[in-house]
């Protein structure tokens, strides 16, 4: 009898533990929402952005502003080339005038033009280069009363060239009406561009005779005035005709 009555008390000693633990198991199980609702509240608290989602943003924030700025520009490009457009009378290439001695060579996105002929046995070319404009009553005054006034002129390198031999190359200035001649010099035909020539002394510095001379011999293989004005309003329509293409060319790569 004792064996029965000892299972009996462990019996009743267990059900309340049995019954608690059930119940504390039931708490848990109701409160763990709970719990987990703050936990996903912290966590939300300190979302951290990752790296890769904010450099996206400055990304997108420099685009817009890049956009921005390069639709401003296109605008003002825009009204230059309209300004161009109504101030240039004469935006076509200019053909020579009847018995212009040379060919001329334009290519367009260069700033200067091939004139060639051929005279007796002599290869004549030369290189124009853009005019050098002055306007205006301001650009007189600052010259003194001894010295000549300040004028457009036309840059030009005359190379005269025969077969198997020297060539003889002259820089001028083309004013209007009048050509001088700067500086000149004898080349050999295979001498490197870098190879500077001598090019004696001042060409001023010789004796009048021999300038006279010399700008003859231009003058007989067609660098004379007539030929240097129509130059000069030719290089004026070119350097418009220039401009405008680099406009457009500049309006294309910012739209690009």
């Amino acid at each position: 009898m004792a064996l029965p009555s000892l299972l009996r008390r462990s019996v009743s000693r267990a059900a309340p533990l049995a019954a608690r633990f059930i119940s504390g198991k039931s708490n848990l199980h109701t409160h763990t929402p709970s719990l987990y609702a703050v936990v996903q509240s912290n966590l939300a608290a300190k979302v951290v952005v990752p790296t890769a989602f904010r450099n996206y943003s400055a990304s997108s924030a420099a685009l817009k502003t890049t956009n921005t700025s390069d639709q401003t520009l296109v605008k003002i490009i825009d009204a230059e080339i309209v300004c161009a457009e109504e101030s240039d009378e004469n935006p076509e290439v200019m053909d020579a005038p009847q018995g212009f001695p040379f060919s001329i060579e334009d290519v367009p996105g260069q700033q200067t033009i091939t004139l060639s002929r051929k005279y007796q046995d002599e290869t004549i070319t030369v290189e124009v280069h853009m005019p050098d404009l002055v306007t205006g009553e301001g650009d007189e005054d600052d010259n003194d009363d001894d010295e000549k006034p300040s004028q457009s002129h036309v840059p030009l390198i005359v190379k005269v060239a025969k077969r198997h031999n020297f060539i003889l190359e002259f820089n001028c200035t083309a004013y209007p009406d009048e050509i001088s001649i700067d500086s000149m010099s004898v080349k050999k035909p295979d001498s490197p561009e870098d190879e500077i020539a001598y090019e004696g002394p001042d060409f001023s510095d010789l004796d009048e005779n021999l300038q006279k001379a010399f700008h003859k011999y231009l003058e007989i293989r067609g660098i004379k005035p007539s030929t240097t004005n129509f130059l000069h309003e030719y290089m004026i329509n070119k350097d418009s005709r220039e401009y405008m293409m680099w406009l457009k060319n500049l309006k294309k790569f910012v739209q690009a």
